[in-house]
C-alpha cells in the first residue's frame, strides 16, 4: 500500500519562512518516504498511515515559532500499490506531454 499525502507546515507570523520550512523538509530525510517540495507545500510517499503520520508530526514539530499551521491532505488508496510518479505519468499520456511547466 501506498499512502500520499500533501503537506504544508507554515510559521504564523513571520516575514520570512524559507528558514522554517526547510527544518520542517530536513526531518523528511530521517524517514524512508519520498518526497518533493514545490512552492505551495510537499508531497510525500509513504508505505503506511503510521510512517506518514510520524513523519508529519516530525516536520510540524521541527518548526521552531510560537504558532504553526499545519495543513494535511491523504490519499489512501487502499486498492492498488501505485506510485505517485505513475499517477502523474497518466495523466501525462492523456495531456500528450509533460505535466511540467518551467517558465525559463
Amino acid at each position: 500500500m501506498t499512502v500520499l499525502a500533501s503537506l504544508s507546515v507554515t510559521p504564523i507570523p513571520k516575514a520570512s519562512m524559507a528558514e522554517d520550512v526547510a527544518a520542517a523538509v530536513e526531518e523528511l530525510d530521517e524517514f524512508d518516504v519520498s518526497y518533493e517540495t514545490n512552492a505551495m507545500g510537499t508531497v510525500i510517499e509513504a508505505d503506511d498511515i503510521d510512517e506518514l503520520f510520524a513523519v508529519v508530526k516530525a516536520a510540524h514539530e521541527a518548526v521552531d515559532a510560537k504558532r504553526v499551521s499545519t495543513v494535511l491532505q491523504i490519499d489512501d488508496d487502499r486498492t492498488t500499490n501505485e506510485q505517485a510518479d505513475e499517477q502523474v505519468e497518466s495523466v501525462e499520456e492523456e495531456l500528450g506531454h509533460e505535466a511540467k511547466s518551467n517558465s525559463e
